[in-house]
């Protein structure tokens, strides 16, 4: 069973059950691909997730081209998030690229935008969160990201699409 399958599955059970939140859905499929969501709500037509983790092992100590092409490869075919995302920061010394919306969306308050960081250190990874930050004031908060379910396994289908 692919991993979009066994999330929505999970998100079935949740609904079903009169889960409660905060819950987390974790996915694996035979290649050794884990997939986490921190779900903090789910109804009949979205889920609302703090965070979305893509564990990748093929991609440990990888060279740092391969996760600069991911970067670019993620960038150009995720679409529909908000906001459209591009790489915003490379670091091959900890084997780390950073992509943010571009741009953020701009609200009279604050700022809100997508960030992905891709890792090759240790683990291989693909985080996704959404943060805040209010005008005025410094730093900034991570935010639930509400879509809808169908969008969520498509985001899934295209990470593991995408992966070198």
């Amino acid at each position: 069973m692919a991993l979009r399958d066994d999330v929505e599955k999970e998100l079935n059970v949740l609904r079903q059950a009169g889960a409660t939140f905060p819950n987390q859905v974790r996915a694996t499929d035979s290649t050794g691909l884990v997939l986490t969501v921190d779900v903090t709500a789910v109804d009949s037509m979205s889920v609302e997730f703090s965070e979305l983790t893509l564990f990748v092992p093929q991609l440990q100590s990888a060279a740092f081209d391969v996760l600069k092409q991911w970067a670019s490869d993620l960038s150009q075919r995720i679409t529909y998030l908000m906001e459209n995302i591009g790489p915003l920061e490379f670091d091959p010394a900890t084997g780390q690229v950073l992509i943010r919306s571009t741009p953020p969306t701009q609200l009279p308050t604050g700022t809100e935008f997508f960030e992905i960081m891709l890792s090759t250190v240790g683990s291989g990874t693909f985080t996704l969160k959404r943060f805040k930050s209010i005008k005025g004031q410094p730093g900034r908060d991570q935010v639930s990201i509400q879509v809808t379910t169908e969008l969520l396994l498509r985001l899934i289908d295209d990470l593991i699409a995408t992966i070198p």
